[in-house]
């Protein structure tokens, strides 16, 4: 580690060292408004580009409308579908009958989860010190257990399902690049701080400059860690499928839940809900009415998974919950995958702005595309904050995008080169840039007993989202059995909404 040399990266085409002014706009940051409903003609990502790499895509749009459910869950990406998917299991393991209904406004898995750049990455250490502070060390220590929790079982679910293959997935590992002296001084600062809490940093790798000059062909210093890379629209594609095949014989609940039968799940693409409104004396302990324009469904539960969209439906999230864009491209290197130095490793730079990795190639004379996302600090100094259209893309972040893989890796790409593909997707940040998880807060006077959240994630949800997604299953089967949910070990307690959560 003492041998690092970060090198003048005066020639970047990049805003380096931004995230204390994005600290300093979240801060101030306080939208009036609620946020809108996606918009209706989306950017098309690489994900869903291809032939057939969405067959949910309109599932349920059309036809019979369901009316009535136990649990509603307002969005289909990977925190809604893996609420579904934990639904499934909990009842399968109670020997109890359920009915889940997920309600998505566009496509299947058309939000951020379907635009994201692909990547399953823990964060070991990455800003440790800073939750040190926050929260203690063993709050710190939390934060590095959900997330190394969650990719387990996500990676233990894909091989027991065989799904490899299927999702893309490549364990290539993750490595970081090192542009300023003072991200190489936080990096260490936060990597000393995670060795003395006790986090298991031994399959991290500092690289000196000549290091990943020789093995990747950038003069930048790196660290190397454990990561994944994968399809992630078709992870949660799978997971969804994998829930829908749950069955389970019945077994009583209370009254409102003695539907004979067993687990079962609908998807309705292409229904917005426009409005959650409370039943008050509701018959059959139906508590909440959701509007879309095909009409009504009550429901006793009801998740917002809607992450940069919360506020839409729920006031009290406005100037919690921002929508913020982010913007990706998928570009070919200039030399064939034998000369090809970037490797399977997903990688990480510029205090995370940006993030790549190269897709899997069939053959050697084939030229690697990959996958980059980031260049919002180029937007400043809004970085792309409370912006919620993903139909259009912002041409000085693409600028970026474009020039930083030939920049970082000369002779790599071809400079001036355009993407095969350009597209957006709308994050939901928060100030602390951690989710909400649990009930949905009161407002006032006003209940939202039934109601929950799992949203915010801040362009940080796959490594978070599936095990909080679980957090909030396990919530809402105890309140069916009127039980108390009782906060796992691997869950940051700030995460929860409400001290009734935990």
């Amino acid at each position: 580690m003492e041998d690092i040399i970060v090198p003048s990266a005066a020639h970047l085409p990049l805003s380096l060292d931004s995230l204390e002014g994005i600290d300093r706009i979240l801060e101030k940051l306080s939208p009036s408004s609620a946020a809108p409903l996606p918009v209706s003609n989306p950017t098309v990502p690489i994900w869903s580009a291809a032939p057939d790499s969405n067959p949910l895509a309109r599932e349920g749009s059309e036809g019979d409308f369901t009316t009535d459910a136990d649990v509603c869950i307002i969005g289909s990406g990977i925190s809604g579908i893996s609420a579904a998917y934990h639904l499934s299991n909990l009842a399968r393991q109670e020997k109890t009958s359920l009915k889940v209904v997920v309600l998505e406004g566009r496509d299947f898995c058309s939000g951020a989860t379907g635009r994201n750049g692909g990547h399953l990455t823990p964060s070991l250490f990455n800003s440790f010190g800073h939750y040190v502070q926050m929260h203690g060390v063993n709050g710190a220590r939390r934060t590095v257990e959900l997330e190394n929790q969650t990719v387990k079982d996500i990676i233990d679910l894909v091989d027991e399902g065989g799904w490899a293959s299927d999702i893309e997935l490549v364990e290539g590992g993750h490595t970081k690049l090192l542009f300023t002296k003072n991200e190489l001084g936080c990096m260490r600062s936060d990597w000393k701080a995670a060795e003395a809490a006790g986090i298991d940093l031994s399959a991290t790798q500092w690289l000196t400059n000549k290091e990943m000059d020789a093995k990747y062909g950038t003069p930048f210093p790196g660290i190397h860690m454990p990561g994944y890379n994968l399809w992630p629209l078709k992870l949660v594609t799978k997971l969804y499928q994998h829930a829908g095949r749950a069955s389970t014989p019945s077994r009583f609940l209370p009254a409102f839940f003695t539907r004979p039968g067993p687990f079962s799940l609908t998807l309705h693409t292409h229904t917005p809900v426009t409005s959650v409104t409370a039943i008050p004396d509701a018959p059959e302990g139906r508590r909440w009415r959701l509007s879309t324009p095909r009409g009504d469904i009550t429901t006793s539960y009801v998740l917002h998974a809607t992450n940069a969209y919360a506020s839409h439906l729920l006031p009290q999230m406005i100037g919690k919950i921002m929508p913020t864009r982010g913007q990706v491209i998928a570009t070919r290197s200039s030399v064939p995958i034998s000369d090809f130095k970037l490797t399977s490793s997903a990688w990480w730079a510029n205090e995370g702005f940006e993030y790549f990795f190269p897709k899997l190639t069939k053959s050697a004379d084939e030229h690697p595309l990959v996958v980059i996302g980031g260049g919002r600090e180029s937007a400043a100094p809004g970085f792309e904050f409370n912006v919620a259209d993903d139909s259009t893309v912002n041409d000085k972040v693409g600028h970026t995008l474009r020039s930083f893989l030939p920049c970082v890796f000369p002779g790599q790409f071809e400079t001036g080169q355009e993407p095969e593909l350009e597209w957006t997707g709308i994050m939901g940040f928060t100030k602390s840039m951690d989710p909400f998880v649990g009930p949905v807060p009161p407002v006032g006077d006003e209940k939202y007993a039934g109601a929950y959240i799992c949203a915010g994630f801040s362009g940080h949800g796959m490594t978070r989202a599936f095990k909080c997604a679980q957090a909030v299953a396990e919530m809402i089967v105890a309140d069916m059995r009127g039980e108390k949910w009782e906060t796992p070990s691997w869950m940051p307690e700030w995460y929860l909404t409400t001290p009734s959560a935990s």
